[in-house]
Order: structure tokens, then C-alpha cells, then sequence
């Protein structure tokens, strides 16, 4: 069974490791071993989490001799942002219509204040 693109970069981004090493990589380009050094936990268990990246297309390495660089991939990244957009999207629309029946509401509480 195959899934999408999009689900393999959801699962990626949705374990909190993996969150944190993408933001380091935000920085810049780094090594495995400094990528490990916030973590408790073995450089095996983050290189699986950097396998995860990979495979979603949110990271790369590259070999520099005994050396594999990582470094963030933004295109995966651009297809979420872009999915999630339409959704920002829809409910920027409801806010504003719900900030215009409020000032509306307002509006007819001040008119009756005013009667008064």
C-alpha cells in the first residue's frame, strides 16, 4: 500500500523529534553527530528519525568523505503550507464574517443603549 506525498510529510512533521530537527536544520546545514547532541538518545535512533525525514522529502544528505550533511528541503514543506492554505483560507473568511455580524450586533446594542 502506497500513500500520498502529503500523508508521508504529515506523519514525518507529527513526532516532535523530528520537529526539532527540522528547526535546527532551519539554521543551516549540519552533521548527524551535532544534530544528535540535544537529544537524549542514541545517534541510531536519530539517524531513524532522519530516515523519516528523508523518505518525506523534507530533508537530504549528502556524503562529504565520513561526513553526511543534512540540510532541509523546503519543497515538501511548500506542498503542506500549500494545502493547509485553502484551510487558512476558509476559516479567515468565517472570522471576518463573524467580526462583521459582531460590529453589527454592536452596533444595535449602542442604537438601543441610545433610546434609552
Amino acid at each position: 500500500m502506497t500513500t500520498d506525498h502529503l500523508s508521508t510529510t504529515f506523519a514525518a512533521l507529527a513526532d516532535p523529534t523530528r520537529r526539532a530537527i527540522l528547526a535546527r536544520l532551519a539554521l543551516g546545514e549540519t552533521s548527524v553527530l551535532k544534530l544528535a547532541e540535544p537529544f537524549d538518545m542514541s545517534l541510531p535512533a536519530v539517524s531513524k528519525h532522519l530516515k523519516v525525514l528523508e523518505r518525506a522529502g523534507l530533508i537530504t544528505r549528502t556524503r562529504d568523505a565520513q561526513m553526511r550533511p543534512c540540510r532541509i528541503d523546503a519543497r515538501a514543506l511548500k506542498e503542506a503550507d500549500g494545502w493547509l492554505e485553502e484551510y487558512r483560507r476558509l476559516w479567515d473568511e468565517r472570522l471576518d464574517r463573524l467580526d462583521s455580524y459582531l460590529k453589527t450586533l454592536q452596533a444595535k446594542e449602542k442604537k438601543r443603549e441610545r433610546k434609552k
